[in-house]
């Protein structure tokens, strides 16, 4: 096994991770689907949809959805239902604690501040949607703004978000450009992205980051027995080359938890505050 060293960066995702945005997606799309006479929006098609690009307007969807309107109809009426429900979402279990606790929090070892940045593929318009209201708006702004990556950042180039690595190499970039500079700078092996969408593993693992997947209960039902192919960044759902950017099956870098909640970080080499667990610090005489 890979000797890592210990986590120094920790890049999350916002849909579906942080947020219980993946069942308003679904929400959404169903509204339109009853509204023409069709069934809901089964788990073995969303599976294939989440986290790629332009999905909704895609093959993969309308070949199953058989709608009797074109897809430009069907992509504005599903926009129309994201505006009224995107402002509906909520933090998801352990998102807010474990954000603060990385806050304060330091590597083991060396004693470096862990440093946290989001990368989301969500743009602009539907950020601002999805943060109206106090407790999301509260939790997301646990992130230094000029650490918020988002998927029409210019920086990122058209064609290359998710699985692309580049959204994760240009979070760790701007982390590392604000480090004061005497620390030494965070390579990709220090960083720990966190992600919910098999795209969004891939995009990790192609920046050469360690990966914690955390899919949507049903998510995680459709793709059992194919976990490990799925934390190497190898189920291949948008095909983008450059193989040897992707993880080899059991390396390490890659595990699976079932929530946000109860985080291991002595794991990954972090130690939080003795405050956050409820510890009393004496003070000093």
């Amino acid at each position: 096994m890979y000797s890592f060293p210990p986590v120094r960066a920790c890049i999350f995702d916002m849909d579906g991770l942080l947020l219980n945005t993946e069942d308003i997606y679904t929400l959404c799309a169903n509204n339109v689907l009853t509204k023409y006479g069709r069934p809901p929006l089964p788990w073995s098609i969303k599976a294939q949809l989440m986290g790629v690009p332009g999905s909704s307007t895609g093959d993969v969807f309308h070949d199953w959805a058989r709608l009797p309107i074109p897809r430009e109809v069907f992509a504005q009426e599903q926009t129309e239902q994201q505006q009224i429900h995107f402002p509906e979402c909520r933090p998801l279990p352990g998102a807010e604690k474990l954000l603060l606790d990385l806050k304060d929090a330091r590597t083991t070892t060396t004693n470096n501040k862990v440093e946290i940045a989001l990368a989301s593929s969500s743009e602009k318009y539907n950020y601002d949607r999805k943060v109206s209201r106090p407790e999301t708006k509260k939790l997301l702004g646990l992130f230094d703004k000029d650490r918020l990556i988002l998927g029409d950042d210019p920086r990122v180039q058209h064609g290359r978000g998710k699985p692309a690595p580049d959204i994760y190499l240009l979070a760790l970039q701007t982390i590392n450009s604000s480090l004061h500079q005497s620390v030494t700078k965070i390579t990709p092996e220090e960083c720990l992205v966190f992600e919910d969408s098999v795209p969004g593993v891939e995009a990790g693992r192609r920046a050469g980051m360690r990966v914690v997947w955390v899919p949507h209960p049903e998510l995680a039902a459709e793709y059992r027995g194919r976990e490990k192919e799925v934390l190497a960044g190898r189920i291949g759902l948008v095909e983008i080359g450059d193989e040897w950017q992707l993880g080899e099956i059991d390396d390490g870098w890659a595990e699976q938890l079932p929530s946000l909640e109860m985080f291991p970080f002595e794991k990954f080499g972090i130690e939080i505050s003795k405050r956050d667990l409820g510890v009393e610090i004496p003070e000093d005489r």
